[in-house]
């Protein structure tokens, strides 16, 4: 299998896309499917099995067992394009999804992941088990973005400890705050109302007496 793998990157420079390469059995494809993918993915969308099982050096039953295979799991179909001859062309469009879908949901791991560090950051500390428990909660209810605005107002109040925080965030929830402009409109809003107390409750008669 290794041979045919140096064959097909010593033949010509093959781009083989990183996200395939490390997340291919991730998609329950084998070592034959992968290459038979790369090839594809490099050569023209024409679906000619005896050029594929010649450039590979497969049996064309292999190859046409292996695009068989692919097509059940998903990865590729066979397009059929009315020309002036009837075409069939390899269409790889699912394939391109299901890595696009790898690429974000590690990007929202990631991102997750990372809140737990920020708040060891703020804290100075490292967090518990519980500490892991309670934020883990948070994040089936806020975003994480509301989640760490609140611990922001809790480290400018001067306190580091996630009941307080969670206060925040449940009294946030209930005016209906989700984001970092919400909360700059929830603020001017007070300090109007603020003001506005202010102003009713001045003393007029007795500042025009004196």
């Amino acid at each position: 299998m290794i041979n045919k793998v140096i064959d097909l990157i010593k033949n010509e420079p093959f781009y083989i896309p990183n996200i395939l390469f490390k997340n291919y059995r991730k998609l329950n494809i084998t070592d034959s499917e992968l290459i038979v993918l790369i090839y594809l993915m490099n050569s023209d969308v024409s679906f000619n099995p005896k050029k594929i099982s010649k450039d590979l050096n497969f049996e064309l039953n292999e190859i046409m067992n292996i695009i068989n295979s692919l097509t059940e799991k998903g990865i590729l179909k066979i397009d059929i394009i009315d020309k002036k001859v009837r075409e069939e062309v390899i269409n790889l469009e699912e394939l391109y999804k299901k890595l696009s879908f790898i690429i974000i949901n590690g990007e929202i791991q990631e991102k997750s992941n990372n809140i737990f560090d920020v708040f060891e950051k703020e804290f100075g500390r490292t967090l518990s088990p519980m500490d892991y428990e309670i934020i883990s909660e948070w994040q089936k209810n806020y975003n994480d973005e509301i989640i760490l605005l609140a611990l922001k107002e809790a480290v400018f109040n001067g306190v580091n400890n996630l009941r307080y925080i969670d206060k925040i965030l449940i009294d946030w929830s209930k005016k209906g705050i989700k984001n970092e402009q919400d909360i700059i409109k929830d603020r001017k809003n007070f300090q109007s109302k603020k003001q506005n107390k202010k102003l009713f409750d001045y003393d007029w008669l007795n500042e025009q007496d004196s």
